[in-house]
C-alpha cells in the first residue's frame, strides 16, 4: 500500500495521494497538469519553508569560547485551521481540457494540506469518442495529520566574545522511493556581551541569521493512465531566517527566551522522467514535463523555555506566524 508519499521528499513529513496520483492530472494535457500541480503544492510548500527554517536558537545567551551544544531538533507546524491552506477553487475556465464529472463549473478541490476527497474530472475529445476519467488527490488532512514535520541535528559552537557559529544537518535518507537531505548554518552574535557588566546582567539580546537547505526527491509509482520510466519529482527548499531574541540569563535551571523575526524561502520543484499517457484524447509523451517555483515569507514571533541539567537541556519554544511552529529539541552541551 502506497501511503508515504510526496511529501516525505518535499519536507520530510508523510503524504497521501488517497485513490488517485498527482501525474494522473497529465491526462489533461501540460498546461492543465501544471496549473493544477502548482495549485495543489503551493500550501505545502509554503508550510515547509516555515518549518525548517526555526528552531535556529533556545538563548539569546551566546556561548563561550569553545562553549558547544549538540542537539535533535524537531518542528511541527500546524495547519488544522488553515482552511484558505486546504483547499482552493478548480475553475474549469482556466483549465483547457478538465472538467468536473457532476457537472460543475466551480469548486473547491483539496489542496496538498487538504481533506476533500472523491472529486472526479474527465477529459474529452472535441467529439466525445475518447473520454478519461480520474479522480483528484486529497492531501494531508484526509488522512488525519494535521501538520508538517521536519528534523535535523544541530551544533553550535562559541568563538569570540559574543559570536556563536551554528550548523544543521539531516543525515541522507535514501529508500526505494524517497530520498532527502538537510543542511544549514547559521550565526549568532549577543550584544550584551559588548558591555562591561554582561555578567550580571538578567538578560541577554541577541540578533540570529540562520539558512537552510533541504532536497527531496520522490519516485512515482506508475498508474492506469500514466506509464513511463524515472518518473519523480525533485523539489529544493532554500530559507532564510533573521531574528532578534532576548532571554534570561544566569538562572541556573530554567531560563525563557523569545524573539521577533522574519523567515523567507524559494521552493523549486522539477517534475522529472518520462510520461507517457496511455488512455484519453491525449495520448502523448513528456518528458521533465515542468517545473514550479514558489516563494513565502513573514514576520514570527515566538517564546519558549529551556531546561539545564547539567550537560543536558530541553527546550521548546512556539513560533507564530502565517504557519505557525512548535519546535522541541533535547540537547548535551558544555559553557
Amino acid at each position: 500500500m502506497k501511503k508515504i508519499l510526496l511529501l516525505l521528499a518535499i519536507c520530510g513529513g508523510t503524504f497521501t495521494f488517497a485513490q488517485s496520483s498527482l501525474n494522473d492530472v497529465l491526462a489533461a494535457g501540460l498546461n492543465d497538469a501544471e496549473r493544477f500541480t502548482n495549485s495543489y503544492l503551493a500550501p505545502v510548500t509554503e508550510a515547509a519553508i516555515y518549518s525548517v527554517s526555526n528552531g535556529w536558537y533556545n538563548s539569546a545567551d551566546a556561548k563561550p569560547l569553545a562553549g558547544f551544544e549538540i542537539s535533535i531538533v524537531g518542528n511541527f507546524t500546524g495547519f488544522k485551521n488553515k482552511e484558505d491552506k486546504k483547499a482552493f477553487v478548480l475553475d474549469t475556465a482556466d483549465y483547457e481540457n478538465l472538467q468536473f464529472v457532476d457537472g460543475s463549473t466551480s469548486k473547491s478541490v483539496s489542496s496538498g494540506l487538504g481533506d476533500i476527497e472523491g472529486v472526479r474530472v474527465f477529459v474529452e475529445d472535441e467529439n466525445g469518442f475518447f473520454r478519461e476519467e480520474f479522480e483528484l488527490p486529497s492531501g494531508l488532512s484526509a488522512e488525519g495529520l494535521n501538520f508538517v514535520p521536519s528534523g535535523y541535528i544541530q551544533g553550535s559552537v562559541g568563538l569570540v566574545k559574543g559570536l556563536e557559529v551554528k550548523a544543521r544537518f539531516l543525515p541522507k535518507i535514501n529508500t526505494d522511493d524517497v530520498k532527502l537531505g538537510l543542511f544549514g548554518a547559521g550565526i549568532q552574535y549577543d550584544f550584551t556581551k559588548l558591555l562591561p557588566a554582561d555578567k550580571i546582567l538578567p538578560v541577554a539580546i541577541s540578533a540570529i541569521i540562520g539558512y537552510t537547505n533541504l532536497n527531496g526527491e520522490y519516485d512515482f509509482t506508475d498508474t492506469d493512465i500514466i506509464d513511463g520510466e524515472n518518473q519523480r519529482i525533485d523539489a529544493t527548499f532554500k530559507t532564510w531566517n533573521f531574528a532578534a531574541a532576548v532571554s534570561t540569563r544566569n538562572i541556573p535551571i530554567i531560563n525563557f527566551y523569545g524573539g521577533l523575526g522574519y523567515i523567507t524561502g524559494t521552493s523549486d520543484i522539477d517534475v522529472l522522467g518520462t510520461y507517457r499517457v496511455t488512455s484519453g484524447p491525449f495520448q502523448e509523451e513528456y518528458v521533465d514535463p515542468f517545473s514550479i517555483t514558489n516563494d513565502a515569507s513573514g514576520v514570527t514571533a515566538n517564546i519558549g523555555t529551556k531546561i539545564k541539567l547539567g550537560f543536558f537541556r530541553i527546550n521548546v519554544d512556539y513560533n507564530i506566524a502565517e504557519f505557525s511552529t512548535l519546535t522541541a529539541a533535547v540537547s548535551f552541551g558544555f559553557r
